[in-house]
């Protein structure tokens, strides 16, 4: 029997509760109002001697529809020698939120914000990450600039990083900029009403383009795993959206692996201890070697990332409705990130996925701690001043920051569940093209193609269900959902 009832569940509250299951604070404890109105009391001084003053260049961010919390801002020029000069302004969180305060020890221990679809429970409070420390349009701000170039061939030179004034000068969103970067639809109001602007962006998106080629050159992983956002109306999520990447996310993606990989190379070089992003080479290669072996491809025997993305990229062209899938397999399989402490004159282990040896995080200060504690590190070697944190404390913090990530993966994967589970509860009786995901001793898992949605199949032995495998396209009809569990069935 079909339903038509729309299904009352508290999301937010569902939320909250999952916050507190995998050990985050999502209330802000006592004294930060009191560290809040004392910023908010002694706005940003002019910048002191020595600290560049950028604010009369062409910065413009890129970020989501819905994001209020800038973390940077880009800008670009041709250089007569052919290459792309590109600057990275990175909010200076760090000189609003002073190390030791209320507000810090929170940033410590939750160390990111979590995003669960229906709120964001943030790392810092809103006044300050999407107010006073964010890079919002029309607002002077202090940033960590990083700068570097990019020649023909991708390659990244002449990196290093200051301290600026800035100024926004153009919020951007990545749905429309893609869209205009691709040819799909006319530039964006803000865009089409400033040819600068316009020639800025196609000139970012020219070195981007020719980072992406660079990268893959060397390895990089073209992954593709599907992203969804809720569509609320009035607190109830009514629809279940997919993300799509395209040439703006593109842009960004690249900058911020070139800023991230300048700020490790300088740590390096001035011989200062820091926390690093990696990925370690896959100690399961075996397995993605069975997996690309039963695709009809032969990976070497040693892990190979060049090998990898040229099997995927083949994978892409030939099952475009399976990639997904397929590099989910091949995530799960290389292992989770994880920060980890780089002593002076340490090979770092590299980001296997990213093919990049040198990676930080240290483009998004406002949502992720690492990213304020490179920030602190960064600031306190430019003044020459004494490190802010011992190699003990560094350690300390990367082993609970991978802690809390791992966490605030699980906090949203719960609620992509569980979001699906009420969108989908009043067209319960409706059938759904799918594809098979897994098979397992559990039962047989498929996914939904629009909107894409996870389920299990409930009677995969009947009704010419028998044997399917995973791959194997079948039309499924909904039967049931349970959102407290996140749970969707389905039968064939």
């Amino acid at each position: 029997m079909q339903s038509s009832q729309p299904l009352h569940f508290n999301l937010v509250a569902a939320a909250h509760a999952s916050m507190i299951e995998h050990g985050f604070q999502p209330d802000f404890p006592a004294g930060t109002d009191s560290e809040l109105a004392a910023i908010q009391a002694h706005p940003a001084t002019v910048a002191p001697a020595g600290i560049q003053d950028l604010r009369g260049i062409l910065w413009s961010s890129i970020d989501n529809d819905t994001s209020k919390d800038l973390d940077q801002i880009e800008w670009a020029e041709q250089l007569p020698d052919g290459r792309i000069r590109v600057l990275v302004g990175v909010a200076d969180v760090d000189s609003r939120v002073s190390s030791g305060t209320v507000i810090d020890g929170h940033a410590r221990s939750e160390t990111t914000s979590v995003y669960t679809g229906v709120r964001v429970f943030p790392m810092l409070p809103a006044e300050l990450s999407e107010g006073i420390t964010s890079l919002n349009e029309n607002e002077d701000r202090a940033a960590v600039v990083v700068e570097f170039a990019v020649d023909q061939a991708g390659t990244v030179s002449d990196g290093k990083a200051y301290r600026a004034l800035v100024r926004n000068r153009a919020q951007l969103a990545y749905n429309a900029v893609g869209a205009w970067l691709e040819g799909k639809d006319p530039a964006p109001a803000k865009v089409a009403a400033n040819s600068d602007l316009a020639a800025q962006l196609k000139l970012q998106d020219a070195a981007a383009q020719r980072m992406v080629d660079g990268r893959f050159q060397h390895g990089a992983l073209d992954l593709e795993t599907i992203e969804t956002r809720p569509v609320m109306l009035a607190d109830q999520a009514v629809e279940i959206a997919r993300l799509e990447k395209n040439r703006a996310t593109s842009l960004i993606e690249e900058f911020m692996v070139a800023a991230n990989g300048v700020i490790a190379r300088t740590f390096e070089d001035a011989g200062v201890a820091s926390i690093r992003r990696i990925v370690r080479t896959p100690k399961r290669w075996d397995r993605i070697v069975e997996v690309a072996a039963g695709l009809g491809t032969t990976l070497p025997v040693a892990p190979d990332s060049k090998a990898l993305n040229d099997f995927l990229l083949a994978q892409k062209q030939k099952d475009p409705d399976h990639f997904p899938d397929l590099s989910l397999t091949v995530i799960k399989l290389m292992g989770p990130g994880e920060y980890v402490l780089v002593k002076p004159n340490e090979v770092s282990p590299g980001h296997f996925g990213l093919a990049v040896q040198d990676y930080t995080h240290s483009t998004a200060p406002n949502r992720r701690f690492p990213d304020m504690v490179t920030q602190r590190l960064l600031k306190a070697w430019l003044a020459h001043a004494p490190q802010p944190y011992s190699e003990s404390d560094l350690t300390a913090i990367a082993q609970h920051c991978t802690l809390m990530e791992d966490g605030a993966r699980k906090v949203e994967r719960e609620m992509q569940k569980r979001i699906a589970a009420v969108v989908l509860h009043p067209r319960i009786g409706q059938s759904f093209q799918a594809i098979v995901t897994g098979v397992n001793q559990y039962g047989t898992f498929v996914r939904t193609l629009d909107p894409h949605v996870d389920g299990m199949l409930m009677n995969a032995g009947k009704a010419g269900g028998k044997g399917l495998d995973v791959g194997d396209k079948v039309t499924v009809k909904l039967i049931s959902t349970d959102p407290q569990r996140g749970f969707i069935d389905f039968a064939i």
